[in-house]
């Protein structure tokens, strides 16, 4: 059974999709493209650009976002801007989604041509915040998807039971499975840690749904900042969210847990390699952690197929960790903007011939279903 742990489906994005009007929706767009290292492009020329009118101040506050017209191309697959008089984009989304939704349609015909089984959906408020919408799709397609609840991490601390019973209707109501929490969202509200504290009565509830919790750890509340912070700093910051999560499955032993897009890759890259420090595994002396292997998407700008530079890492994942504890993911549509979908198989399938016969079982699904109880 081959799983993909990681892909998406989502509204057109100048619809609500969950939120409150399309307007919010549209300013979870800008924030995210403010900050994503796509590169940006003037539209008349095609030349090279800056992101920062989306944001100047780089602190992704959603309330004080500059007004530069950012709307959606339906048409061309992408979002626009408008700053002294010139229009922009740039590529975040893939570029052959037309009016800038991925349905479910569209993505089981991704997977019946790549060969995928069964694939886990991701969510984040760029795409869109709604359980309904997702738990449509799995009703769709139910022996083909799965999908994580969304959890809006910045209202949990003023909005504890109402954040709550969201996620119980997700799961109870929808049909959803697994739980997706983004630390990075968490700190819109206060620089606080998201392990206890006023955290502890949404974990101690949202454990006990007996679901698998999907981590997107950053850096920390720098992150927000709009300083710029040198690799160390993204390092040490990304460290010391590792400890966080540390301490929470030291709190919660019977938790399964499991991070996505594996390491934020290109915080550790030396030149065409990736040096991953001691520290990066102490996380993993709790059994129950897991780690998605997802570099395409992460890294395909700079590394063509078959990623080479990254079969030494892969390695060193099976080394460290176990195939068991490993699980592939893509993070489609958006991974092709690299590459394709049977490609996204085929590096690991084809080329990483260090890899036993059952190591790559685990890898490719075993693991995720595994996880998923498939």
């Amino acid at each position: 059974m081959i799983v993909d742990s990681h892909v998406y489906c989502f509204e057109p994005a100048d619809s609500p999709a969950g939120h409150a009007s399309a307007a919010e929706h549209l300013r979870w767009l800008q924030a995210a493209h403010a900050g994503h290292h796509q590169p940006a492009w003037r539209i008349r020329d095609r030349a090279p650009a800056s992101s920062r009118p989306l944001d100047p101040e780089g602190r992704h506050d959603l309330a004080h976002l500059p007004e530069v017209q950012f709307r959606a191309d339906r048409q061309r697959g992408r979002v626009v801007w408008t700053a002294v008089g010139e229009d922009y984009t740039k590529q975040f989304y893939p570029p052959n989604l037309r009016d800038l939704e991925y349905t479910p349609h569209s993505l089981i015909g991704e997977m019946d041509y790549a060969g995928v089984d069964v694939a886990l959906l991701h969510t984040d408020p760029m795409l869109g915040r709604d359980s309904a919408f997702l738990g449509e799709c799995v009703r769709l397609y139910p022996e083909r998807l799965r999908s994580m609840a969304p959890v809006d991490e910045w209202r949990i601390r003023t909005q504890t039971e109402a954040v709550i019973e969201e996620l119980r209707t997700a799961l109870e109501v929808h049909g959803l499975h697994a739980i997706k929490f983004i630390p990075p969202l968490a700190y819109l509200d206060r620089p606080a840690p998201w392990d206890d504290g006023f955290y502890r009565p949404f974990w101690e509830a949202a454990l006990s749904f007996g679901v698998p919790v999907f981590f997107t750890l950053g850096s920390g509340p720098e992150d927000l900042s709009g300083r710029e912070r040198s690799p160390a700093e993204q390092r040490q910051g990304y460290l010391d969210e590792l400890a966080i999560l540390k301490r929470w499955m030291e709190r919660y032993p019977q938790a399964v847990c499991s991070l996505t897009h594996g390491f934020p890759w290109r915080a550790f890259l030396e030149g065409d390699r990736i040096e991953l420090p001691e520290a990066i595994w102490e996380a993993f002396a709790h059994p129950n952690l897991h780690l998605e292997v997802c570099f395409p998407v992460r890294l395909g700008d700079l590394f063509d197929y078959p990623y080479r530079e990254v079969w030494p890492t892969l390695a060193e994942l099976v080394e460290r960790l176990g195939a068991q504890r490993l699980l592939w993911g893509t993070d489609m549509p958006f991974q092709n903007r690299f590459c394709t979908y049977r490609q996204s198989r085929a590096w690991i399938e084809k080329y990483c011939d260090f890899l036993r016969p059952e190591q790559l079982a685990a890898i490719m699904g075993g693991t995720a279903a595994r996880l998923l109880g498939l």
